[in-house]
């Protein structure tokens, strides 16, 4: 994924969060039924946005990040 389509990912998941969380917090109603769990909606959001934001610094590094660190006398 380029750049462009990774920040247009992102801006989409940042919306879809904010309507998630936007419903969660509205009362409920007793006698309508919900058909979606927006609670669980925000964290499969929140999911989503931590693989974007790890995609976004591998993007800005160049290379992917594993966070695995050689030297310092550790062969």
């Amino acid at each position: 994924m380029d750049l462009l389509l990774t920040l247009a990912a992102l801006a989409a998941v940042l919306g879809i969060a904010a309507f998630a969380r936007w419903k969660a917090r509205q009362p409920s109603e007793p006698l309508k039924v919900r058909l979606i769990n927006y609670h669980y909606l925000f964290i499969f959001c929140m999911v989503c946005l931590f693989v974007i934001a790890a995609h976004l610094i591998t993007l800005a590094v160049g290379h992917p990040v594993t966070g695995q660190r050689t030297g310092f006398g550790m062969n």
